[in-house]
């Protein structure tokens, strides 16, 4: 054969071997509740992700971690947070689990896929490493292009403003928004941000790397505090949430039965967060759900956006589109107490210039010089404005459930799973529910399955965390995915284990272990702990096991360090609450 023809021949065998395999892109949204989505039980607007849940599979009973940085390190390497350095946020506390640092000894996903030969891009919020302001390359080891990715917009740090974001980076460098010549938007909102520039990378992908698969991290900031929004979905809102926080939850309810979400012999968890009729600024806690929804709908346009790239670009039908939320609603007070501040007549500060770097999480005014303002009262939406929608609303976003965002009873750590995949699930699969129990550890386990790619057991000359997921290839088509261990859980002394029907969980690092049959109960309320002690002796014994194993332990929250935990009725710590 001559070289010509030859070369050509080996072009077209390559191109059609990375045809076979599919474009892989991860969707996250942060901070929302289980019932945020319209396809979860939401009256929302949510379109877009509705109509791939129409034409694919909804995971009903998908775990993340409970919290903003650990879920992304698990998500990210297949492991446990603790094994990948972020037991805890990003501070290091001393010990191997809780370096608030992304560990050397895990891999990422993109490091994964490279030798596969992916091409790897990603966009949004990163939140795995402690060096945000970096003061040369050397502070850079854990950014996103260090840990596999080709390509990066967003931010390093874990929150901010929509309209400002600080430690906002394209690749390797921080950049303003105002000053960066790729991307001038009429008007800047980090959402549409995100979505645009990871549409971006879909069509330069086509024009450059047509040959070569993609994978691609889209981590939205949305619905995570401020509540910042644009006036015109805002708009949409108006009225919508009058009713308060009883009607609404009713409302999911009503629908989640319809959707088979939520049988009808559950118990739904009490609303919590105050009553409606005891409510002191009605217009304010209308406002923040109004803003939320707003979010959460703009969000939804974001991904539509991008699926209508892929469609564009001829990628649509053998890309699979993965959609998850971090934790649960957030409880949080954010900008929620101390007084009213009205807005000021005019700027009572000089004007930043186009490009300023935004050095704060809270930042300090606006860049036209408007001071930032905080307190009860102060409507969110705006940029002058920073404010979470508290614990009410978060109570109805985790609908029908119990707690929020920080624990690991089902309100913090269940998340829809949309899977849309037009080449890879079967017709016969489309707009089904999968029940199998299943966690972010498995989203590695997926990749590599689908890309054809190994696990490594070194990377760097470093050795590696065996990986600790199972693919959800086999539940796609409705098959069972062979999971052997429990599924374990553990933020700020909070834990649980779940295996099988059977779930224990506790509050606190004290907090007494509570048992439930997740057939029959899933919302939690019917505590069946002092009525099966040997099950709570076996599966706490369990979970001793995994923490020792997963770095989880030396301990860090109100026990010796490797004490053994309480596993029958005893005092509650000062974490431990009161039941939801």
């Amino acid at each position: 054969m001559r070289p010509l023809l030859l070369l050509t021949f080996l072009f077209i065998c390559a191109a059609v071997h990375a045809a076979e395999k599919p474009n892989i892109i991860l969707i996250m949204g942060d901070d929302m509740g289980y019932s945020d989505i319209g396809c979860y039980g939401s009256e929302i607007n949510t379109p877009n992700l509705d109509a791939l849940a129409q034409g694919g599979v909804r995971f009903s009973q998908f775990y993340n971690t409970a919290r903003c940085c650990p879920t992304r390190a698990s998500l990210l390497t297949g492991l446990y947070p603790h094994q990948a350095g972020i037991g805890h946020m990003m501070d290091d506390k001393g010990l191997d689990g809780y370096r608030g640092e992304l560990s050397r000894d895990s891999v990422t996903i993109a490091e994964a896929l490279k030798p596969a030969g992916y091409r790897t891009y990603m966009a949004g919020k990163w939140h795995v490493t402690q060096k945000v302001h970096p003061q040369g390359a050397q502070d850079k080891t854990n950014w996103p292009l260090q840990r596999g990715f080709d390509r990066f917009y967003g931010t390093i740090h874990g929150a901010g403003s929509f309209y400002d974001p600080n430690s906002l980076t394209r690749d390797n460098e921080l950049i303003s928004a105002y000053a960066d010549a790729e991307y001038q938007p009429k008007e800047y909102y980090y959402t549409d941000a995100i979505a645009d520039n990871a549409s971006r990378f879909v069509a330069d992908h086509a024009k450059d790397h047509q040959d070569k698969p993609f994978f691609m991290y889209v981590a939205m900031t949305a619905a995570h505090w401020p509540m910042h929004a644009k006036p015109a979905d805002i708009a949409k809102y108006k009225g919508k949430y009058d009713a308060g926080y009883d009607a609404i939850r009713a409302a999911r309810v009503e629908k989640m039965k319809k959707l088979g979400l939520l049988p009808d012999n559950w118990q739904v968890a009490a609303q919590k967060g105050g009553a409606w009729s005891e409510v002191e600024n009605r217009e304010f806690e209308i406002r923040c759900m109004e803003v939320y929804a707003a979010m959460v709908d703009s969000m939804d346009q974001a991904i539509g956006r991008l699926v209508a790239e892929l469609k564009e670009q001829g990628q649509y039908d053998n890309t699979l589109i993965l959609f998850f939320q971090d934790n649960g609603g957030c409880a949080e007070p954010m900008g929620r107490k101390g007084p009213f501040i009205p807005r000021a007549d005019k700027p009572t500060r000089p004007a930043m210039a186009a490009t300023d770097l935004q050095p704060d999480m809270i930042p300090k005014q606006t860049r036209d010089g408007y001071p930032m303002r905080q307190g009860y009262g102060v409507l969110p939406g705006p940029a002058d404005t920073y404010i979470g929608y508290g614990e009410a609303w978060a109570n109805v976003s985790n609908t029908p459930f119990r707690e929020y965002k920080h624990w690991v009873h089902e309100g913090g750590i269940s998340t829809p799973l949309v899977a849309h995949w037009p080449k890879g699930i079967p017709t016969a699969r489309h707009n089904m529910l999968e029940s199998q129990p299943s966690h972010l550890i498995d989203l590695m386990a997926t990749c590599l399955d689908l890309a054809g790619a190994t696990y490594p057991a070194e990377h760097a000359g470093q050795k590696i965390t065996p990986m600790e997921g199972v693919s959800l290839k086999p539940a796609l088509a409705g098959q069972g995915m062979g999971r052997k261990e429990p599924i374990f859980f553990e933020h700020e002394g909070n834990r649980a284990v779940r295996d099988g029907q059977w779930k224990l969980v506790a509050k606190g690092a004290q907090g007494a272990w509570e048992l439930y049959d997740m057939t029959a109960d899933r919302t939690e309320q019917n505590d069946l702990a002092a009525s099966q002690p040997e099950r709570v002796k076996s599966m706490s014994a369990q979970w001793q096991t995994w923490a020792k194993r997963a770095q989880v332990i030396p301990w860090i929250w109100g026990l010796p360090h490797g004490d053994p935990l309480p596993n029958k009725q005893g005092k509650k710590g000062k974490n431990a609450k009161k039941k939801n």
